[in-house]
């Protein structure tokens, strides 16, 4: 079990975080303030190794679904002040049992930050790990799903005034379908708890010592930018990837369609790579890699895009701007059978 009670640990954490998000996972701010509003109540973040649970426990999965378009705003008046907790209340009701530990759905600055939040606010330990190991677009892409654990039941609150249950579903495109269109009808996210494991379960499905990669990745940020040392070569280095490429961004065309980020992003090659065009497909997150049309990163596997400050995402890029590419495997489950057919390019046509 870690204890994390110091602003520096945290501002890491949600550093690493996002480059793991991949373009996506949520909004890094959001995701800071939320956690230092718990440091600031007084509040510690206990993380504990998946393998300390005990055969009673019970984990669950809380985070945001939604897009992450930069016009995206809630439709309707703030009927539920704080859906988090609304939603953390209603789970353990469902379930007739108290939820002793939380687990994240991604890495990311946004949505890691929820699960630590839900359980720094109840007072329960945070798994030092997620269900994906990265960040992903679509509730398909949870380790869960390739281990055939079920994600229901599951609770649905937007903070517009929406709290559902949904008990069972007919199939993981339905569930996906039934989440987005609550978060389309809010405007721009709304708050799912799910994914309800027991010890065994848990074992085989986090992706584990993600949260410890994100503070080793957010603190190796800071140091090199202290030294003035090349960010992405440091963090391909953390992640056993590559910087695949670097120049300015040229066009970034994107809309917000079903509940996600859709677009394309054109970066015009500098230095060795002058004359090439880089291209990445995004929904929310970064999913495939175009180098002169020829695909060089195909998902799962991540692709990061930094600029001299660190990661950025993808409401946030700016034509102009001179930005590094990192390329990076992907977890290893995500190379199974199953993993591949949730979250390989045939999935996204």
């Amino acid at each position: 079990m870690r204890i994390i009670t110091s602003r520096e640990d945290v501002e890491n954490l949600v550093l690493g975080a996002t480059v793991l998000g991949t373009g996506g996972g949520g909004d890094p701010n959001e995701g800071l303030q939320l956690l230092l509003s718990m440091l600031n109540a007084g509040k510690v973040i206990e993380v504990m190794d998946v393998s300390e649970l005990s055969g009673n426990d019970l984990v669950a999965v809380p985070y945001y679904v939604g897009t992450v378009a930069p016009s995206a705003r809630s439709k309707k008046p703030r009927k539920i002040s704080d859906p988090l907790r609304v939603a953390a209340d209603e789970y353990g009701k469902v379930l007739n049992r108290e939820i002793t530990a939380f687990t994240a759905t991604e890495m990311g600055g946004g949505n890691t930050a929820v699960a630590i939040y839900i359980a720094s606010m109840l007072g329960k330990p945070i798994i030092d790990g997620d269900m994906i190991g990265r960040a992903a677009p679509e509730l398909l892409q949870s380790t869960a799903n390739i281990v055939g654990i079920p994600l229901y039941p599951a609770m649905i609150v937007s903070e517009t005034g929406n709290v559902i249950i949904i008990k069972e579903y007919s199939d993981l495109e339905d569930y996906e379908a039934l989440a987005r269109y609550v978060s389309i009808l809010a405007g721009k996210h709304a708050v799912v708890i799910d994914t309800p494991m027991g010890k065994e379960q848990a074992e085989g499905a986090v992706v584990r010592g993600t949260l410890t990669l994100a503070m080793k990745i957010g603190e190796a940020i800071r140091e090199a930018r202290n030294k003035g040392e090349d960010l992405a070569k440091v963090v391909a280095g953390i992640l056993g990837g590559w910087v695949i490429f670097r120049g300015v961004v040229d066009a970034y065309d994107w809309k917000d369609e079903g509940g996600f980020l859709i677009g394309n992003l054109l970066i015009r090659g500098s230095s060795k790579w002058g004359g090439l065009v880089f291209r990445s497909w995004i929904k929310n997150e970064h999913i495939m890699a175009f180098l002169n049309d020829k695909p060089i990163v195909m998902p799962p596997d991540l692709i990061i895009v930094m600029d001299s400050n660190g990661p950025v995402t993808n409401d946030k890029v700016k034509v102009g701007e001179e930005v590094a590419v990192i390329g990076a495997p992907a977890p290893g489950i995500w190379r199974s059978e199953k993993g591949l057919e949730l979250f390989g390019p045939r999935h996204f046509g």
